[in-house]
């Protein structure tokens, strides 16, 4: 799988070690930053991972900050992002299995790095299981386009 990778600064050592995780496990990775501890504002690398999965360039994205929670509320202001922040298995399973979440976001102060890989192993693993809830992507869908979303933030560059 070809997934995109992004963090702060606070979750930039935690990103490093999720990354050689994934590319042990035969993933195609890139990572979009932060690149060092400096502090950075996580919304260029929300927009900047969510930008490469909507546009195709990647399978999933998978974000990272202190919670989870602010670098994940940037990712879904990009049109046709559905980015979930969990902090155990069972809803990320349920994120890709009813809501086709295509981006997640983990905190590096919430969870240790074994439950990270446990919580990513389950989301990466589980499919969309489609039927009734593909209408719902269908109603989201329809109101992204009736409403305004981030469309045109992809170059990296700060606010």
């Amino acid at each position: 799988m070809r997934i995109a990778i992004g963090s702060d600064h606070t979750a930039f050592a935690f990103k490093s070690e999720v990354a050689k995780w994934l590319c042990g496990a035969e993933h195609e990775v890139v990572d979009f930053g932060a690149m060092s501890m400096e502090p950075v504002d996580y919304c260029e690398y929300g927009f900047a991972v969510a930008k490469s999965v909507v546009g195709g360039n990647f399978d999933r994205g998978i974000l990272f900050c202190g919670t989870g929670v602010g670098i994940g509320i940037c990712a879904n202001k990009v049109r046709g992002v559905r980015a979930v922040t969990c902090s155990e298995p069972y809803s990320a399973m349920l994120s890709r299995a009813h809501n086709d979440a295509n981006v997640l976001a983990l905190g590096a102060r919430v969870v240790g790095l074994e439950l990270a890989k446990m919580i990513i192993d389950v989301w990466i693993k589980t499919p969309f299981d489609g039927g009734r809830h593909a209408e719902r992507i269908r109603k989201i869908q329809i109101f992204e386009e009736q409403n305004r979303c981030v469309e045109g933030y992809a170059d990296g560059k700060s606010w």
